[in-house]
């Protein structure tokens, strides 16, 4: 795979990027952390988390194109019809900021787009975090990804029939609910997205399959699962355990919902803290 953003000599002004997705740095450690956040979302989903390591480490936030706070002219549902190209965003804006050996904490599809930059460059990549990650989310015969595909037809029914009761419904599933401020804010995340962008990216999402790319990781991994994931099943994270080529190890949480980093975050943070070496 190769970045194809390189191609594009605009893209390649210096922080072009890194300032049409929000990037900022916090802390002043020599390890980097870099944190990408998942569908309907922005880099505030990690807001109650990256405090306590900032104080160790410098910590690099960003939007995708996606995301209701960037630019909505980036997001082009043709290119981003997969989640290669988003791998080539993150390796591009890692190249742009010069950042190397790092560790990646990517939510939910950004666990799978940290996967696929790892395997074309190594070489930015130390250690891979996959937060409630998924290689595929449709079942098949032999696997259980959590959806049957009349399942994912009558959701992306609902996000194109009436996207505000989608919204309301979703955020009640994905997230915990006994936290109702962070299903309010995973709420407007996603009415701030825009009904077109999460429909498009939905079905990107929804119908990958990157199972035949885990054998190919040689990056050291930490899979990091809630107990009780209505859109990530915790055999999922059983799974990519045993089909991830490189070291790996499974960190269960006991928590509910898709989003531990607003709704377990004090569990989260001890998991990473652990993972890291701090």
């Amino acid at each position: 795979m190769e970045p194809k953003l390189h191609n594009n000599p605009k893209m390649l002004e210096k922080q072009w990027l890194s300032t049409a997705l929000n990037a900022r740095t916090l802390g002043l450690g020599t390890e980097t952390i870099v944190f990408a956040h998942g569908f309907g979302t922005d880099q505030s989903v990690w807001d109650k988390i990256t405090p306590f390591l900032a104080e160790h480490y410098k910590v690099v936030l960003f939007d995708w194109p996606f995301s209701g706070a960037v630019d909505p002219t980036l997001y082009d549902p043709f290119k981003y019809s997969s989640m290669e190209a988003f791998a080539d965003v993150l390796v591009t804006l890692m190249d742009q900021m010069d950042l190397k050996a790092i560790t990646f904490v990517g939510h939910s599809m950004s666990g799978m787009i940290g996967c696929i930059a790892s395997i074309a460059r190594p070489d930015l990549f130390k250690r891979l975090i996959l937060l409630c990650a998924s290689p595929r989310y449709l079942n098949t015969d032999d696997y259980e990804g959590g959806f049957t595909s009349s399942d994912v037809e009558q959701f992306l029914q609902s996000m194109e029939s009436n996207y505000d009761n989608w919204v309301t419904a979703f955020s009640l599933l994905a997230v915990d609910t006994n936290d109702e401020p962070s299903v309010n804010k995973f709420r407007e995340f996603l009415r701030r997205m825009r009904a077109g962008v999460a429909l498009s990216l939905a079905k990107t999402v929804f119908y990958s399959d990157y199972r035949d790319i885990l054998e190919k990781i040689e990056t050291p991994c930490t899979i990091i699962q809630t107990t009780s994931d209505i859109i990530v099943p915790f055999n999922v994270a059983l799974y990519m355990e045993r089909k991830i080529k490189g070291k790996v190890t499974l960190e269960a949480l006991e928590a509910k919902g898709h989003f531990p980093q607003m709704t377990a975050c004090s569990q989260l943070v001890d998991v990473l803290k652990g993972v890291i070496g701090l």
